[in-house]
């Protein structure tokens, strides 16, 4: 009988729904695009500097494509819904997830597939939503399950450096101020765009959780 070969380790773990009292991260799915636009297309006045899509033709390819990154294991999208009112009020993600390349021999080398780093991004809220308390309590839980469930290294988090309401949203988590990447990446209003970078690191952790909850 020939041997069965050993499992490969999943790239990353399957979607699964983060919530609490205020707010639900649902898994992204197709459905969704109708219920992110009815949320995207009040007041778009905050949306300058974050792509936030502008019709709803545009809200099904964003939608499509933030499903093909993570049919690829390059990210794990989320609605974020009021968990209160069951509204969708937005969106958010995992992405840029790093696997990092260690010596055999490492100590420090994962086998388990869950990344070394990660991102949390691609954020918006609708106007309604915006300075609620819906973005502390998303950004807890996916920092606990960045940190405590994954055990990755860092979190990074970043924005247009021109976009002083997320800068001031990222510092409010207690992320640290990493510095500005010039010329980084096309800007969403047009022209080049310079990028904030933040960053929370595993032992800065309970600090930061500490904080979350104090204000959530």
């Amino acid at each position: 009988m020939p041997l069965e070969r050993a499992r490969e380790p999943a790239l990353f773990p399957a979607p699964a729904a983060l919530a609490d009292d205020v707010v639900a991260l649902d898994p992204l799915r197709p459905e969704h695009a109708d219920a992110l636009w009815d949320a995207a297309s009040g007041d778009r006045a905050t949306y300058g500097l974050t792509l936030v899509p502008a019709s709803l033709e545009a809200m099904h390819a964003y939608v499509e494509a933030h499903l093909a990154d993570q049919a690829r294991g390059a990210s794990l999208p989320f609605a974020t819904r009021d968990a209160r009112t069951g509204r969708v009020v937005g969106g958010t993600r995992f992405m840029n997830i790093e696997r990092w390349t260690w010596a055999p021999d490492n100590p420090l080398r994962r086998t388990d597939g869950k990344p070394d780093a990660v991102e949390i991004g691609s954020t918006w809220l609708s106007p309604s939503a915006q300075r609620t308390a819906i973005n502390t309590h998303a950004k807890l839980l996916m920092l606990t399950r960045a940190f405590d469930e994954w055990k990755v290294r860092r979190v990074t988090l970043k924005t247009d450096a021109r976009n002083a309401r997320s800068r001031g949203a990222i510092e409010r988590l207690g992320a640290r101020f990493d510095g500005v990447l010039r010329a980084h990446m096309p800007a969403f209003d047009g022209g080049v765009r310079d990028t904030a970078f933040y960053s929370i690191l595993l032992g800065e952790w309970p600090a930061v959780r500490a904080n979350l909850a104090a204000r959530a």
